[in-house]
């Protein structure tokens, strides 16, 4: 055990079993023992990696659709151009070496990061000094909005629900005694259905028992608040993530520790927890807010849409067999269908008026 084990215990023991997104809160942002509160946890010595720490040709990718979507937005001499949860800034960076060639645009933008952990902030303020970090989109500036998502949403604490035959019942994080004396984690139901089952997709409330549902209402409040700032003051965004593109019952629940999976509830703030995105829940919540939804899309295909092979080429060209070999295999673990390349989906967001962004122009 560790301190914030201890520390969920004993709320557990003082005041009844923990909703899953509470346990979730905790784990990953309690200010002291929290996973990102107190480490870096991306890259080779981390626990995971991100697309970005993958290959540099990401963030060169993004940075061409940015420039791209900027010109079909008009070109505005004010912008803000707006990462949630930027990691290492790694992907930032890249897109700001890839948008010198559009020096208007760099005049143009403004950076801004949404970002709680102080250790990535850290990071983030090496690579790309001249941001401003934000702890919430509530202080955005009111401009149009460049918006990059890149495996924020997954991050944020969901609510389960298992059905049974008396309803659906919230899950929630109990104690269990041990003949030791002492107490483990384990999963209980919530002894009452819960009243107001509109909370959850329709098309899960007639799944069988036994099934488990997900709602994420930090991701449904997030899309629908930046819905509405796309829809007052213009602007496209991508929020590219892992999931699955129509709500469905399951259990996606996970922890990954040390480039492995690991029980989410053996050690909380020792190991990343995440849960695949519901990305048609996301677009109804960005839509309900103003903004016009484009048809999702695999990684695979937007990456080979914005040109990832031809860059592959280019810097295959003037690399040793070495860094060739590398690029090769960058490019197949971005856009493999069993590596990220189906796996991870692009939702493109954008005010209602906007023009057709790259990859939807065509009839």
């Amino acid at each position: 055990m560790n301190p914030l084990s201890d520390m969920i215990a004993t709320l557990i023991a003082n005041q009844g079993p923990l909703a899953i997104s509470d346990y979730m809160a905790l784990a990953l942002g309690h200010p002291q023992h929290g996973y990102y509160m107190k480490q870096v946890p991306l890259g080779e010595k981390g626990d995971f990696t991100t697309a970005p720490e993958i290959s540099q040709m990401f963030g060169e990718l993004i940075g061409i659709w940015c420039a791209d979507t900027w010109q079909r937005m008009g070109a505005p001499g004010e912008i803000a151009l707006v990462e949630l949860g930027p990691g290492r800034g790694t992907l930032m960076e890249d897109v700001l070496r890839t948008l010198k060639v559009v020096p208007e645009l760099l005049e143009a933008a403004e950076v801004h990061f949404v970002e709680t952990s102080p250790a990535l902030m850290a990071e983030q303020r090496a690579r790309v000094p001249q941001a401003t970090w934000h702890a919430s989109i509530e202080s955005l500036p009111e401009k149009p909005l460049l918006l990059i998502a890149n495996e924020f949403f997954d991050a944020l604490p969901i609510r389960q629900f298992q059905r049974t035959e008396q309803g659906w019942h919230e899950r929630c994080l109990g104690l269990v005694p041990q003949e030791n004396g002492g107490w483990d984690f384990a999963l209980q139901l919530a002894p009452d259905p819960i009243p107001n089952t509109a909370l959850l997709p329709l098309n899960v409330l007639d799944a069988p028992p036994g099934s488990v549902a997900e709602i994420c209402p930090a991701a449904q409040s997030i899309a629908e608040t930046l819905g509405a700032h796309l829809k007052r003051h213009g602007g496209a965004g991508l929020i590219i993530d892992y999931g699955h593109g129509e709500s469905a019952p399951g259990d996606t629940l996970q922890a990954v520790r040390a480039h492995d999976y690991a029980d989410p509830f053996a050690d909380p703030g020792e190991a990343d927890l995440t849960a695949h995105v519901d990305f048609a829940a996301l677009a109804q919540c960005f839509a309900k807010g103003g903004a016009k939804i484009w048809p999702l899309t695999t990684q695979s295909a937007f990456l080979s849409m914005l040109g990832i092979i031809q860059r592959a080429k280019k810097l295959q060209a003037s690399a040793t067999p070495a860094q060739s070999r590398d690029i090769k295999a960058a490019m197949h673990r971005l856009t493999d269908p069993g590596e990220m390349g189906t796996l991870f989906k692009v939702l493109t967001v954008t005010a209602p008026d906007m023009a057709p962004p790259a990859g939807f122009d065509r009839a």
